[in-house]
C-alpha cells in the first residue's frame, strides 16, 4: 500500500520475530517504546487483555491506532483509551472489518429502518481468540454490523452460552431488542465444522438475505405493493413474482483487510472520515460485555 511505508513490528519470542523479519524484510523492534520512536501509527493486534497496555502507550505519544476487535478488555479500558486519544489528538479505528465486507457494503443503500434482523456466524475451532468468550471473538463483529444497521439504543438483553472446549462460552445466542423497537437474533459459535457467516434484514421495505462468507446477497421487495394489497383483499391469490422484485446485492470488489486499511489511511490524511471509529468499538464492547454478563447469570458456573 503506498499509502504506508512498514517500519517494523514488536514480537516478544525471539525465533518467531527473526521468521517474520526475514520474510517480510522489514526489522524487528526489542520493544513497544523503540517502535514507536519510528512511527506515526501502529496496528494493535496483541491478545485482547493486552490492548488497553499497548495502545495506551502508542496514544500518549500522540500515536494513531488500528485496534483489533474488541476495542480493550472493559468499558472502562475504551473510556479511557478514548479520553487520551482526545487529549492528544490521535485517531483510533476499530478493526472491525466486516464493515468493509462486499455484502454489507452492497446492502447499506437498501437498509432503512430494520424491525428484526437475524444473524447467524459459526467457525470451525482456533485457538487465537480463546482467551475470551466467543461473544468477544466472534459474536462482536455482528453485534457492531445490527448497531450500525439498526442506529438504535440496545435495550433488553436475554443471552445464553455454554463451553464445550475452552473455560470460556464457545457457543452463544443473544436476542437484543432495541429502543426504536427493532429486534436482533444472534448466534455465534466456535466449534462449528463448517464456516457459516449470514445475515437476514427484515423491514417495511422489503428482505435483505446477506451471505457474508461469499460477499453477496438478495434484496427481495414489492414492485407494485398497493396492487398486491388489493388482490389480496378482494381474496384472489396472486402471482407473487409479477409484484415482487428480486435485486442482487452488488459492490465493488475489495479485500476487506485492505479495505480496512485504506480506510485509515484516509483518515489519517484527512480525506475521508473514520468508518470504524473508537467510539463505535466501545459502543459494541458494551453490548457484547452486557450479554456474557447475562450468559453468566443464566450461568453462574460459567467463567467470562
Amino acid at each position: 500500500m503506498p499509502e504506508f511505508r512498514l517500519s517494523g513490528f514488536v514480537e516478544e519470542r525471539p525465533e518467531r520475530a527473526a521468521q517474520v523479519s526475514a520474510e517480510l524484510e522489514v526489522p524487528s523492534y526489542s520493544d513497544l517504546e523503540t517502535l514507536l520512536d519510528d512511527v506515526d501509527a501502529v496496528t494493535i493486534v496483541v491478545p485482547t487483555p493486552r490492548h488497553f497496555a499497548v495502545a495506551s502507550k502508542a496514544l500518549e505519544r500522540g500515536k494513531h491506532v488500528l485496534i483489533e476487535k474488541p476495542i480493550t478488555a472493559t468499558v472502562e479500558e475504551a473510556d479511557a483509551l478514548l479520553e487520551i486519544a482526545q487529549r492528544t489528538g490521535a485517531i483510533v479505528q476499530t478493526g472491525h472489518v466486516e464493515r468493509f465486507n462486499r455484502a454489507i457494503r452492497a446492502a447499506l443503500p437498501y437498509v432503512s429502518n430494520p424491525r428484526f434482523i437475524e444473524s447467524d456466524r459459526l467457525a470451525p475451532f482456533n485457538i487465537r481468540g480463546s482467551d475470551v468468550a466467543v461473544v468477544l471473538d466472534l459474536m462482536i463483529h455482528d453485534i457492531d454490523l445490527i448497531l450500525t444497521l439498526v442506529n438504535s439504543h440496545a435495550g433488553n438483553i436475554a443471552a445464553v452460552g455454554i463451553p464445550v472446549l475452552t473455560q470460556t462460552v464457545d457457543i452463544a445466542n443473544a436476542r437484543i431488542t432495541f429502543d426504536s423497537g427493532a429486534v436482533a437474533n444472534i448466534t455465534a459459535s466456535r466449534i462449528s465444522r463448517e464456516r457459516f457467516r449470514k445475515v437476514r434484514i427484515f423491514q417495511p421495505s422489503g428482505y435483505l438475505s446477506l451471505d457474508l462468507g461469499a460477499g453477496n446477497g438478495e434484496f427481495f421487495r414489492l414492485k407494485k405493493p398497493g396492487d398486491l394489497h388489493a388482490l389480496v383483499a378482494s381474496g384472489t391469490t396472486p402471482d407473487l413474482a409479477d409484484f415482487v422484485e428480486r435485486i442482487a446485492l452488488e459492490a465493488p470488489e475489495g479485500e476487506p483487510l485492505k479495505l480496512e486499511f485504506e480506510s485509515f489511511a484516509a483518515a489519517l490524511n484527512g480525506s475521508a472520515p473514520l468508518v470504524v471509529s473508537g467510539a463505535a468499538g466501545r459502543r459494541a464492547l458494551e453490548v457484547a460485555l452486557r450479554i456474557v454478563g447475562d450468559i453468566e447469570r443464566n450461568a453462574p458456573s460459567i467463567g467470562a
